[in-house]
């Protein structure tokens, strides 16, 4: 699970307002493919639940805030994310789901991987099975 990291991002304070930003091979460990948001997520709903068998992502809380739930197959770890500088680097073949989201939250996601449905594990035995063979 050490792969997972929560990265700080550069943090441009100003009176006028902070500016913070993200360029691929810099803050991030991949070349940035695909970009999406998450938004409007209901009270009580989780987002994810699912692993990649090859795509990277890093997830950052742009607005409120949210869990990142991360499971290697052995252990768990949730990661808080609650500022707009601060973001999960989430390897693959890490499973993971969003919960928790405030009021308005907007969870933005960086992939090294353009959006290909073959490359999902959603379903966890299947996913523990996989770990269980690389070990």
């Amino acid at each position: 699970m050490q792969e997972s990291l929560l990265i700080e991002l550069p943090k441009i304070a100003d009176p006028r307002g902070n500016l913070s930003f993200i360029e691929q091979g810099n803050q991030i460990p991949f070349n940035i493919e695909r970009t999406y948001w998450i938004y409007d997520v209901p009270g009580g709903e989780m987002r994810g639940g699912h692993a990649f068998y090859e795509m990277q992502e890093f997830i950052v809380a742009l607005s409120g805030s949210f869990d990142v739930v991360l499971d290697d197959g052995v252990s768990k770890k949730i990661i808080s994310l609650n500022r707009s500088y601060r973001g999960v680097y989430i390897p693959k073949m890490i499973w993971r789901s969003l919960e928790n989201f405030s009021t308005n939250s907007l969870a933005l996601v960086l992939a090294d991987k353009a959006y290909d449905v073959n490359d999902y594990i959603r379903d966890y035995d299947l996913y523990l099975k996989l770990k269980t063979e690389k070990q």
